[in-house]
């Protein structure tokens, strides 16, 4: 069989609730590798925090994080160039101003691997820091010096879709939007047009993968324009009805080893989990 690509999200899809590879799913992408195809993540994580399980599967290809604006080659920077897309300064520092007027819970700015935080507070930011310190806290809009990768927003429960309608009101030229489900409702903001559809179409073709060749798997909104243009999109079964909808399969949940199992079949081969 002709090389493929794997293109897999981790929350909720690849990872399982305890936000660990389960040994089917390692071993199933370590088979693949093996018989020439190439394995990439896509995720909305910043690199910091999907950084263990890029070195868990063993990869040696490019990957996309913060859903698409940053995507880059972790092992060799020199063969595929950085691609960095940050929001404008100046717009992110007005989105920052209006969370404020709104008391949100939180906030967190992201300037590739650095991040700046609002309030200290448990919970929230430890989900997506993996232990790494704030650059700086508190007046956030005053101390970022860099325009940012992208912003996590976490309002309070009754705010979520009246601040969301406000910024795409406001901002829906230069912005895009997704919303994070359990166990954070959290709104993410990035510049407008990127997505993980972007930064897999520039990998697969650094990769000469067709894209009828491609196969991804996701579970959330910020997958949509992955699945529909990898040549097979899958849906999780515990994906989003809307995910649902725009893929060409459907496979078990996260939980159930969802990505291997179709795997197995998809290449009519076996994981090994001795």
């Amino acid at each position: 069989m002709k090389p493929h690509l794997i293109a897999v999200d981790l929350d909720g899809t690849l990872l399982s609730d305890e936000k660990t590879i389960s040994v089917k799913n390692r071993s199933i992408l370590f088979k693949l590798r093996q018989l020439g195809h190439h394995v990439v993540i896509a995720t909305g994580r910043p690199y910091r925090a999907s950084a263990t399980y890029y070195q868990q599967l063993a990869l040696n290809t490019p990957m996309v994080n913060f859903n698409g604006a940053f995507v880059h080659h972790p092992l060799s920077p020199k063969e595929f160039k950085t691609i960095h897309t940050p929001l404008d300064k100046k717009t992110a520092k007005t989105i920052i101003e209006t969370c404020e007027t709104f008391r949100v819970k939180n906030m967190m700015v992201e300037v590739m691997d650095d991040y700046y935080l609002r309030y200290l507070n448990e919970g929230f930011a430890e989900s997506f820091t993996m232990n790494q310190p704030p650059s700086s806290h508190w007046n956030i809009d005053q101390i970022i010096k860099k325009s940012p990768t992208s912003l996590l927003i976490q309002p309070n429960d009754n705010q979520h879709m009246e601040l969301k309608d406000l910024l795409s009101h406001a901002h829906a030229e230069v912005i895009d939007q997704r919303s994070w489900g359990a166990p954070w409702h959290v709104i993410e903001i990035i510049k407008s047009g990127l997505n993980k559809a972007i930064g897999l179409e520039k990998i697969s073709n650094h990769l000469s993968i067709p894209q009828d060749r491609i196969v991804a798997f996701g579970d959330e909104d910020n997958d949509l324009e992955m699945l529909e243009y990898a040549g097979c999109g899958v849906a999780m079964g515990n994906a989003i009805g809307q995910l649902k909808t725009v893929a060409n399969e459907e496979t078990s949940t996260n939980e159930e080893d969802g990505v291997a199992t179709f795997l197995e079949n998809f290449f009519s081969i076996k994981a090994d989990t001795y």
